[in-house]
């Protein structure tokens, strides 16, 4: 846990190039898969703190505006963020944006091409309200996407083994009206060869999504963002998530030559051979992982800690 007033203050680093800037799935690292919310405090404290120092921090989740308007900007403001902070939520994987700061969240941008159809939306709502409104509700909060998320009354076991039931109704939505997806490591194209959307499971929910979404299109944004202020652009940053997927943007920022390394606090699921280091921690997983490193990193920002690699 830090408190973000010993932290130096973005204003006192003007022109400064930023020493770090964060990448961070929510889901998993910052809020918990079984609260989905900040449970660990520390999280919010060490978020403002490193914010306040002047570390460009983008969310880049599958999440929507509306969840991080509810669950993640408020611990955020109450652990006090600056004027000067520079922080964005970059939703369902780079589609819909928006900026956080002292004020809570700004305008709401929505890539209007990286929408899924409506009809497909309509009939997968129908499903889920007809055959599975026990295990998933479908998110009203998505702009871009659709998605069907498991009930907190239900456990996770109950939920996976049921998923897969559910995403091959969604791919015969997806074929009934003619649309081409992706889904695993299988492509349906479509009458005339495209893919165009993607189907893809996450430990707790299903996406619908433009297969031109993804955490490497999130990258791209904030850096974009950056550049568009007339910014510092850090040269050293850290990407942190709990899926294989997560990892594109750390490739995305790798192969542009920034000094990137990627935390992952679900290892289990398998980590890629990639050119970049890969931090993990040796007994901690999802959001617990993500508080330690957190921690970490402000430690690196006070120079009281040179690197994460021993975390």
């Amino acid at each position: 846990m830090t408190d973000p007033s010993t932290v130096p203050s973005a204003a006192t680093q003007t022109n400064a190039v930023p020493p770090l800037g964060l990448l961070l799935d929510v889901d998993g690292p910052i809020a918990s898969p079984v609260t989905r919310s900040i449970a660990i405090p520390s999280i919010a404290e060490d978020l403002a703190a490193l914010a306040n120092a002047g570390v460009p921090i983008a969310f880049n989740t599958g999440r929507s505006d509306g969840f991080l308007r509810e669950q993640v900007v408020p611990p955020l403001l109450e652990a006090g963020l600056s004027r000067d902070a520079r922080l964005w939520g970059v939703c369902e994987k780079g589609a819909v944006w928006m900026t956080i700061g002292a004020d809570g969240t700004g305008e709401v941008t929505v890539d209007d091409a990286l929408t899924v159809p409506d009809v497909v939306a309509r009939d997968i709502e129908i499903l889920v309200n007809r055959d599975y409104a026990d295990l998933v509700f479908y998110d009203r909060t998505k702009r871009s996407m659709v998605s069907l998320e498991q009930n907190t009354s239900v456990s996770n076991d109950q939920y996976l083994a049921r998923q897969g039931e559910i995403d091959e109704q969604i791919a015969a939505i997806m074929s009934r009206h003619g649309f081409g997806f992706e889904r695993l490591d299988a492509k349906t194209p479509d009458a005339v060869g495209n893919i165009d959307y993607r189907i893809d499971p996450t430990i707790i929910s299903t996406d619908v999504e433009s297969a031109r979404v993804g955490k490497d299109l999130g990258a791209d944004r904030v850096i974009g963002f950056l550049r568009d202020a007339d910014a510092a652009v850090p040269r050293r940053w850290r990407t942190m998530g709990d899926s294989r997927t997560d990892y594109a943007m750390a490739d995305w920022l790798h192969e542009r030559g920034y000094d990137v390394a990627h935390v992952d606090v679900r290892p289990s699921e398998g980590v890629p051979n990639v050119p970049y280091p890969v931090r993990h921690h040796e007994t901690l997983i999802h959001d617990e992982a993500g508080a330690a490193y957190l921690t970490r990193w402000v430690q690196m920002v006070r120079g009281e800690a040179a690197d994460d690699a021993d975390v």
